[in-house]
């Protein structure tokens, strides 16, 4: 996506394997998120995401994901413009994390 940046499965991946500090958010709906989270992912539905960024570190290393990558570059695209330099988007969303065999976390429901 133009003017988004993205980080692939696999660089996510070794990111983690490496112990990179990283708050990764799954941005898709709650009853998404039922279905399994990537580990270690906090919940943060996209339409909650305005009212959180003053919860967030500019610097931090961000990545969102939803389901393909599009809400979460909308995400991306948002941060970008509020001044959060160190933010990507998941380029496949958890399909594609699925798609190369990552582990998902099983949610429970509240």
């Amino acid at each position: 996506m133009y003017g988004i940046k993205e980080l692939d499965v696999n660089t996510l991946q070794s990111y983690m394997d490496e112990g990179k500090k990283i708050r990764l958010l799954d941005v898709r709906g709650v009853a998404e998120m039922a279905q399994g989270m990537i580990p270690d992912a906090e919940k943060l539905p996209l339409h909650t995401l305005p009212a959180r960024l003053n919860d967030m570190d500019a610097d931090e290393l961000t990545v969102l994901y939803c389901r393909s990558g599009a809400r979460s570059a909308q995400g991306v695209g948002f941060m970008a413009q509020q001044g959060f330099d160190n933010v990507y988007n998941l380029r496949g969303g958890i399909i594609a994390w699925v798609q190369n065999g990552m582990p998902l976390e099983a949610v429970p429901v509240s």
